[in-house]
């Protein structure tokens, strides 16, 4: 009777987790390979029951339950308690499938309107430069290729994970993109002073040397880079920051370059790539093992890495905003002013989340202990 008994709990649990998830084959109704099953065609022997009366019929389990093999079966009858476990962990385990694919779902989602922008953005910069002929647009192009090739043999050459060729190739853009501001800077403020160099007439209607070439440079690594990213999703959250930061820079860039206004703005709000070349920095340095928190190098990088971002970043964007807002006046009717104050608006939005995330990673890697304990916990 206890024999009869467990075996038919033992029918009643396989079932029950058949049914309630519908694998009613070997392969099942999630497919793709991914869960297989186990048909075991006599559950008797299996229960250790060998009454003639009890039902025969197979039982269908997942391989993943880990069931014993023929020679342990043999050797001893299996505790019904293991079967109940097995039943238990493959519930939570599709409960976990199930999660994780919404997430997939959601991150597709966003990939493809990213997508989408990042294709309406291409179609009409290539519109620009064929049909209007805005040679001087193709710089833009020149820096998405440049930075492709870049990623090609950095993957080539040093590593292919995509994350760390991702990153080893925005700092090569944040390096090159800092020395090119300072030397704009620098060389008009010696070419003709300071005198009138931040007046609204010169940071509006104007363009200094090398700024329109260098903002289209910059422009096309914005491209490339939210290709990268799309391509090997390398971005997380329903709302990606890194993506949204792209798209609103790529928009504000490239308006302004059509119109050819507030090109000497823009190249003043790139002076916070001096800050993300010690963000890539650190992320590089990670991913090397770098990461004992006492050491020299960690605590100089850190410095650097909390100075650039008050000065580089938050200061110069805040004096930026600022300016715009105290010559508002200044400004012509139409798109100019509304956007400037927009991407401004955005940008320091995003400065406000960085510095949190920052100083979130900044106090993991000071007691790396104590976070791991509280995410064990």
């Amino acid at each position: 009777m206890r024999r009869a008994t467990n075996y038919a709990i033992l029918r009643f649990m396989a079932w029950r987790f058949i049914l309630d998830n519908h694998w009613y084959s070997d392969t099942g109704r999630h497919g793709l390979g991914r869960v297989k099953s186990l048909q075991i065609n006599n559950p008797k022997r299996l229960a250790g029951d060998k009454s003639k009366s009890i039902d025969a019929r197979p039982l269908l389990f997942p391989i993943n339950c880990q069931l014993p093999s023929n020679e342990t079966k043999r050797k001893k009858k299996l505790p019904l308690s293991s079967i109940g476990d097995c039943y238990l962990s493959l519930s939570l385990k599709s409960d976990s499938m199930a999660r994780t694919s919404t997430k997939q779902s959601d991150k597709n989602k966003v990939g493809v309107f990213f997508l989408a922008t990042l294709l309406l953005w291409s179609v009409s910069v290539l519109f620009e430069i064929a049909f209007n002929k805005r040679k001087e647009l193709l710089f833009i192009v020149a820096g998405a290729c440049f930075f492709q090739i870049a990623n090609w043999v950095i993957r080539l050459l040093v590593s292919r994970d995509p994350l760390f060729v991702n990153t080893s190739v925005s700092l090569l853009h944040s390096t090159i993109t800092s020395v090119s501001v300072v030397f704009i800077v620098v060389n008009q403020w010696l070419r003709n002073g300071l005198n009138g160099m931040f007046e609204h007439s010169e940071l509006v209607g104007s363009a200094w040397l090398w700024a329109y070439p260098a903002l289209c440079f910059s422009c096309g690594y914005f491209a490339y880079d939210q290709w990268d990213m799309l391509q090997y999703r390398l971005y997380s959250g329903l709302i990606p920051g890194i993506l949204v930061h792209h798209l609103l820079l790529l928009v504000c860039f490239t308006l302004a370059l059509y119109r050819n206004v507030t090109i000497n703005y823009l190249i003043l709000t790139l002076i916070c790539e001096l800050h993300s070349i010690f963000l890539h920095v650190r992320k590089v340095r990670r991913m090397a093992g770098i990461r004992d928190s006492k050491s020299r190098i960690v605590r100089v990088e850190w410095v650097l890495n909390w100075i650039t971002f008050f000065l580089a970043r938050i200061a110069s964007h805040l004096l930026i905003t600022i300016k715009l807002i105290r010559d508002a006046s200044k400004f012509e009717k139409g798109i100019e002013l509304p956007l400037a104050l927009f991407g401004m608006a955005g940008m320091n939005l995003l400065n406000v989340s960085l510095g949190i995330d920052l100083f979130n990673a900044f106090k993991r890697e000071k007691n790396p202990q104590q976070t791991s304990y509280h995410r064990r916990k």
